[in-house]
């Protein structure tokens, strides 16, 4: 089998990518190491930016998420019970919106179908030839048959754990991460939101966060010890401890109930240089890792595929290579500055086992001034709705 290009990994990022070279009619297969079930049953966060909301629109994957997605204009940010606002509108005029990445990943697979583009589901034991010369191609296996696909480029979609990264020699790459020492209890529950807005909270006990999905389904996190394990909370126990750490305002109205999916994610900071080798481009959390803190993860990924589509539709439609060669150098540019936000928002925003007196009271120091200075709040507005491509 021949292809244009091969995407390695059949999330968000490497679905979004195969449907804006589609558009363009340049072809692809996807490859996927799960079934599309599993993938459409991950529970990831939900803050687009303008920059993926204009992606999804010139897909032509836009109608469900205007229809269903909720406008968000602004932020609230909380220390003990004290509560401000961060006015994204006001400073950028740009909202955020709320729409769940798991509804994004159907969207995209919809399109995929509805324009017959091939998906290959539970692919084992991918290998990546030739990425450096100009006729790269891949093997795989699909149950007992063994495949091979010749392809020009191949994207490299396939999260931290994939085989993309793996690919780049060692004496190539280059890796730098922080592991935070804790990590996110989360809770999806039926109940509608405590707040039209997200709550980000800092307490003496522990970082919070007050999400949804829409207006009866509502997503909360608490900062939790990277040794607890879901089990180790009953629902009950996690209300009450959420309750402690949002202003008592928004704790006297939090409707709870049971939860439908419980999990612990840990945080860490990774990025990998280049994001280019030969012909194998890496895209999303095979490249970098950020903190949930500010929602990111998905949202740099699609930074990164705004680029690669770029340079591959400059290539096949004008011949030129210049938007392959800068690639690397592009989308590393703004991965840092999004790195940079996303440690920042979390250094604000929770404890850490080592920090001292003098460490809580410059963090409390930093919100108050966060709270009262326009420049400060036009800064962090900027970062979060989405920094230019």
């Amino acid at each position: 089998m021949k292809t244009q290009v091969a995407i390695v990994g059949g999330g968000p990022s490497g679905m979004l990518l195969a449907q804006l070279l589609h558009v363009r009619g340049i072809d692809s297969v996807v490859l996927e190491r799960k079934t599309k079930d599993y993938v459409l049953s991950r529970i990831r966060a939900g803050v687009l930016e303008q920059g993926l909301i204009s992606l999804m629109e010139e897909a032509g994957c836009a109608d469900r998420m205007h229809a269903e997605g909720f406008t968000h204009n602004g932020t609230l940010i909380s220390y003990g019970d004290e509560m401000f606002r961060v006015d994204f509108t006001e400073h950028t005029d740009k909202p955020v919106m709320v729409y769940g990445q798991t509804e994004v990943t159907r969207d995209l697979y919809a399109a995929r179908e509805r324009a017959g583009g091939p998906i290959e589901f539970e692919v084992e034991d991918v290998e990546i030839h030739g990425a450096d010369t100009t006729s790269p191609y891949l093997t795989y296996r699909v149950g007992t048959q063994e495949r091979r696909l010749e392809c020009d480029f191949v994207a490299g979609c396939d999260g931290f754990h994939g085989v993309s990264r793996q690919t780049i020699p060692l004496d190539v790459r280059r890796e730098y991460e922080k592991v935070y020492p804790f990590g996110w209890l989360g809770v999806l529950s039926e109940t509608p939101p405590v707040n039209e807005e997200l709550i980000y909270a800092n307490s003496e006990r522990g970082f919070a966060l007050c999400s949804m999905r829409n207006d009866t389904l509502s997503r909360y996190y608490i900062q939790c010890s990277l040794s607890d394990s879901p089990n180790d909370w009953t629902d009950a126990a996690f209300w009450e401890e959420l309750k402690r750490r949002i202003p008592k305002d928004q704790a006297d109205k939090l409707v709870t109930g049971p939860s439908i999916e419980k999990s612990i994610a840990p945080l860490r900071s990774f990025v990998t240089e280049p994001m280019r080798w030969g012909r194998l481009f890496l895209c999303g959390d095979a490249a970098h890792i950020v903190p949930p803190t500010g929602a990111k993860g998905l949202n740099t990924a699609a930074s990164d595929v705004h680029y690669l589509y770029n340079a591959l539709r400059d290539f096949y439609e004008n011949g030129s290579e210049a938007g392959i060669d800068g690639y690397s150098e592009k989308a590393l540019d703004r991965v840092w500055k999004t790195e940079r936000f996303s440690w920042w928002f979390s250094s604000l925003l929770h404890r850490y086992p080592d920090q001292s007196p003098f460490d809580i009271k410059m963090q409390v120091a930093e919100l108050e001034f966060l709270r009262s200075n326009k420049a400060a709040q036009r800064a962090m507005a900027e970062n979060y709705v989405g920094l230019p491509y």
